[in-house]
């Protein structure tokens, strides 16, 4: 008997993981990870990093650090070096927390993979939220630790040729990602496609050297052997997730959309470790079972900010208290985001 159940749960996990492959592998995800790998090799890092420093005004370094993850690229795993590395080499603890907290949530993975399996309105709100919201945790941060006011200094000129050619491509991947979307005629799709696959091939030839497109094609299948294997694993999962867990604790815990709903998605997200991407389908899973919307948002939003793991190492970099600061922040925030989302979703 024992033996059959765990036969039935191998099954509703498999079953889940073959309904992801069929309807999601193809259209969604392999062009996101072109186009990530494009981002992550081709823009330079340097030229938005640079922005993050004291002596940086803050209409600038603040958005710059809102909207960078998305140009970088970077997973929740990734952000710490980054984050390390720009606060000790002299970064504000404002724009520094906003990057770190931001970066994760939008990245463009993230983004696209929460749109395309919880809906568009948790896709929107997570990237708006989360570049909103940074701004907000930055700031207060700053309002807390700095209490020393630098000279503010005149911005380095943004981009160059190659840079230019780098927001082309960024155009045409995300055309190709996006248009599946409001295309379902299979011919029409195909014929708009396949000349844009083409297309952004034969000018990517043109635009970048081999070197560079190899470094896009590493990056990519580096990206690939990253988050695929986790990702699977992550929506097997679920699936039996769905299976094992009652429906009836769920909706009791975090089933209405009340602050208490949300705060206890908060921090049990900030408490768990979602590899990237995988908090996803995880979440898709517990929305199945009754886990209302805002909670949905806001373990959307502390999930990739915050780890065990993770808040060991942020305590770490910035110190204790500063950690201690920041982590109550993003509990905080995700909380209110997802009261917030709830009461005007629910409009």
């Amino acid at each position: 008997m024992a033996d059959q159940y765990l036969i039935d749960l191998i099954n509703v996990g498999l079953g889940a993981l073959q309904e992801y492959l069929a309807l999601h592998v193809l259209l969604c995800l392999v062009p996101a990870f072109f186009l990530a790998g494009a981002i992550a090799s081709l823009f330079s890092k340097e030229s938005v990093l640079k922005f993050f420093g004291s002596d940086t005004p803050k209409y600038i370094s603040y958005p710059v650090a809102a909207v960078s993850g998305c140009m970088l690229a970077v997973c929740s795993c990734t952000v710490l070096p980054l984050f390390a590395g720009i606060f000790r080499r002299g970064a504000g603890i404002g724009p520094a927390t906003t990057f770190l907290f931001s970066a994760p949530a939008i990245n463009i993975l993230a983004i696209v993979y929460t749109a395309k399996i919880l809906g568009y309105d948790l896709g929107i709100a997570r990237a708006a939220i989360a570049i909103s919201f940074s701004v907000v945790i930055g700031i207060t941060m700053a309002a807390i630790f700095e209490r020393k006011v630098s000279k503010k200094e005149g911005l380095v000129a943004f981009g160059d040729e190659k840079h230019k050619y780098s927001v082309y491509l960024f155009i045409l991947l995300l055309a190709i990602l996006v248009l599946p979307e409001f295309i379902s005629d299979w011919r029409l799709l195909a014929a708009l496609e396949i000349p844009l696959v083409l297309i952004t091939i034969s000018l990517s030839f043109k635009w970048f050297s081999r070197e560079e497109l190899e470094s896009w094609m590493s990056e990519t299948w580096f990206l690939v052997k990253q988050i695929t294997p986790l990702l699977l694993v992550g929506v097997f999962a679920a699936g039996i997730i769905v299976e094992l867990l009652p429906a009836e604790y769920v909706v009791a815990v975090v089933g209405s959309d009340s602050f208490f709903s949300n705060f206890v998605a908060s921090v049990a997200a900030a408490l768990m470790y979602f590899s990237t991407l995988t908090e996803v389908p995880i979440i898709s899973a517990l929305t199945e079972l009754g886990m209302g919307r805002g909670p949905a948002l806001a373990m959307l939003l502390a999930g990739p900010a915050l780890s065990l793991p993770n808040m060991i190492v942020i305590s770490r970099i910035m110190g204790i208290r500063k950690g201690f600061v920041y982590i109550t922040l993003v509990v905080l925030v995700a909380s209110i985001a997802g009261f917030a989302f709830a009461r005007l979703w629910l409009a």
